[in-house]
């Protein structure tokens, strides 16, 4: 059985193109996945600048694009020309740091 209900129109008559929102869920929404919410959930990003690496590893910036690469942490670049951002995988960096461990 149809429910008849009034549909937004364009400016044309048609409701071709016309999104109508449907109810949203509630944030704290669990459906089931326990006791946590599903939409509050912050991501941990994946990839971090050459600033954060600096602060992180203690070094300077011009440091981690001079001998990060010669020591084997490699960067990804995105972008072209001199606007291009050099990012760095965490998990990479983490890797990376272990290997540099003194035994």
């Amino acid at each position: 059985m149809r429910l008849n209900r009034p549909q937004a129109r364009g400016p044309t008559g048609s409701n071709r193109g016309n999104f109508v929102p449907k109810e949203q869920d509630s944030i704290d929404d669990t459906s089931g996945t326990g006791s946590r919410p599903r939409r509050n959930r912050l991501a941990e990003p994946i990839l971090m600048d050459t600033s954060e690496l600096a602060v992180m590893l203690n070094m300077s910036e011009s440091w981690i694009y001079r001998e990060a690469a010669k020591l084997g942490l490699k960067g990804y670049k995105l972008g072209r020309g001199r606007s291009a951002k050099v990012q760095y995988k965490r998990s990479d960096v983490f890797k990376w740091l272990e290997q540099q461990k003194i035994h």
